[in-house]
């Protein structure tokens, strides 16, 4: 059992240009970008010059996406509060996203229902994509090669906003040019298209990418934007993160076929991004887990971290806001009396079943129980402390500050997500050998003789490996479309409705924000929000 509390973080350099950029490039809208001048770091007429303008310009292009994907905690408000695992200590903003009251006038509720800091990361990727061959003809080391592969980022980073807006939305505007002052008021495109969108652009993306950069891959061998392996290991988007974004879109669409080829596709190769000296592509013991040891994808930017996007401590990239830890943790992690978040007692129980279970699990003779996802487990709110990824340096106040990365994908997601394919192709062997490889070193097997289904036992490895991810709102999604039940789902002013019933109403996806609608009448709202 492990009782301790590993702190530990590592560093790595990001210009702090990027940071300005995010504020830069934030006041995207669907109806104009700014009605001010530009916020750029440089004008557009000396942004695309060197070869240093190519490698800033596409880091502040994964640093928008990121800004986009965790302000306000939105990538664990929008996928672990609904109908999830998780209670509410005392917010009301809180309160309302668990109970599905995602039209509330709540300040942070408005935030996260605008939508235009996905398009902020989408409109620079689209001016990437168009203007950063102009620096082919202007600067001699920027090599054709070296723009492929930045541009085929740019493409994945813009699929990956789409697909990330499509489970957020369902349909969205489909912007595939860039737009700086006036934006041309578009309505909504049909999720399937945006999908369609974002597929083949990772299809392409995918044929160009390297499995790793600044090493030894022959796709793109040599140093990397002057930096080796080590410096890019875990910050950008390889072949094999465009391979698991094209497996959870093809799983959303309910394409399993396709979900599990290429979900196989990132495990065959998984040992391509174990070279050149690096910590490389692994499952994650205990340790790397929840102690943040040194294959961690949480608190290091490592190849474990397939998709998502680290916040390593070294060049001020800690922060406040934007982690899990913000939300779970309190004393004695941090300053704080009690978590805004906490999974009680009753739901640890009833998700964590096999006292073997390396996570959670009560020994049965001495009552003693382990701490590696749970401290103060008896307590009435047990503090989630899965993630802390925490600053150990002295503060001024009693603000914490995090370096926890924001985990889309990791090895065991990813095998998961090849378990649930191929379970729903049938192939029942197939799906528990995929299940088993990813509870490996977690101390529970799922036996061939057991009479739970397999696709329960695959969908409660993902509700206990991912909890605290961002994963269970969509996971209960992809559950129900499967199982295909006529089961009561939920109520809506008092009226029962099945899951199919929620779906066709647009239940599933969060309401658009006011202010997009009234910036752009082409808009219109999700019609379970009318």
């Amino acid at each position: 059992m492990n009782y301790t509390i590993n702190k530990r973080n590592s560093v790595y350099k990001i210009s702090v240009g990027i940071i300005v950029l995010l504020v830069g490039f934030g006041n995207f809208s669907c109806k104009k970008i700014d009605n001010l001048q530009s916020n750029r770091l440089a004008t557009e007429t000396t942004n695309w010059k060197t070869l240093e303008d190519a490698k800033a310009n596409l880091l502040s292009i994964y640093g928008l996406m990121r800004s986009a994907s965790v302000a306000d905690n939105g990538h664990w408000l929008m996928g672990d509060l609904r109908q999830g695992d998780f209670q509410i200590t005392n917010r009301a903003d809180l309160k309302a996203i668990v109970n599905g009251q995602l039209n509330s006038s709540y300040p942070v509720i408005n935030r996260l229902t605008n939508w235009r800091r996905f398009y902020a990361a989408i409109n620079a990727a689209s001016l990437y994509i168009e203007r950063s061959g102009e620096i082919l003809k202007l600067d001699p080391r920027y090599t054709e090669l070296n723009n492929r592969v930045d541009v085929a980022q740019a493409r994945m980073i813009r699929a990956f906003a789409y697909f990330y807006m499509s489970r957020i939305w369902g349909d969205v505007p489909l912007v595939t040019s860039s737009h700086d002052g006036d934006f041309v008021q578009l309505s909504r495109s049909s999720q399937a298209k945006v999908l369609a969108f974002a597929t083949n652009e990772l299809l392409v993306a995918g044929q160009i990418v390297p499995f790793r950069y600044g090493g030894t891959d022959p796709i793109l061998p040599g140093t990397y934007h002057s930096n080796s392996w080590t410096g890019w290991n875990g910050i950008l988007f390889t072949r094999l993160s465009c391979y698991v974004m094209l497996a959870h879109i093809a799983a959303w669409q309910g394409n399993y076929l396709d979900a599990a080829n290429y979900a196989k596709f990132v495990l065959d190769n998984q040992a391509s991004q174990n070279k050149d000296g690096s910590f490389g592509l692994a499952y994650l013991d205990m340790a790397s887990l929840t102690e943040n040891s040194s294959n961690s994808p949480f608190a290091y930017k490592r190849a474990t971290l397939i998709v998502g996007f680290p916040f390593e401590a070294g060049n001020g990239l800690l922060t406040a806001n934007g982690h899990l830890e913000q939300l779970t943790l309190a004393s004695p992690f941090i300053p704080k009396t009690q978590p805004e978040m906490f999974v009680p007692k009753d739901t640890i129980n009833k998700v964590f079943t096999d006292p073997f279970d390396l996570r959670f699990g009560i020994d049965p003779v001495t009552k003693s129980y382990r701490t590696n996802y749970f401290y103060n487990y008896q307590s009435e709110q047990p503090i989630f402390n899965k993630v802390k990824a925490i600053y150990t340096g002295q503060t001024a106040s009693n603000v914490a500050l995090f370096s926890s990365s924001m985990v889309f994908s990791r090895l065991e997601e990813i095998s998961l997500l090849r378990a649930e394919a191929l379970a729903v192709l049938g192939d029942r062997e197939g799906a528990i050998t995929a299940l088993n490889q990813a509870t490996n070193l977690r101390g529970v097997t799922y036996l061939s003789s057991s009479k739970v289904p397999v696709i329960d036992a695959i969908f409660a490895e993902r509700r206990r490996e991912l909890m605290g991810e961002g994963w269970r709102w969509y996971d209960i999604i992809r559950y129900n479309k499967i199982k295909n039940t006529n089961n009561i789902f939920t109520t809506k002013n008092g009226v029962a409705m099945t899951f199919r019933q929620f779906e066709a109403a647009g239940g599933i996806y969060w309401p658009v924000s006011q202010e997009v609608i009234n910036a752009n009448p082409s808009i219109t709202q999700n019609p379970y929000w009318n």
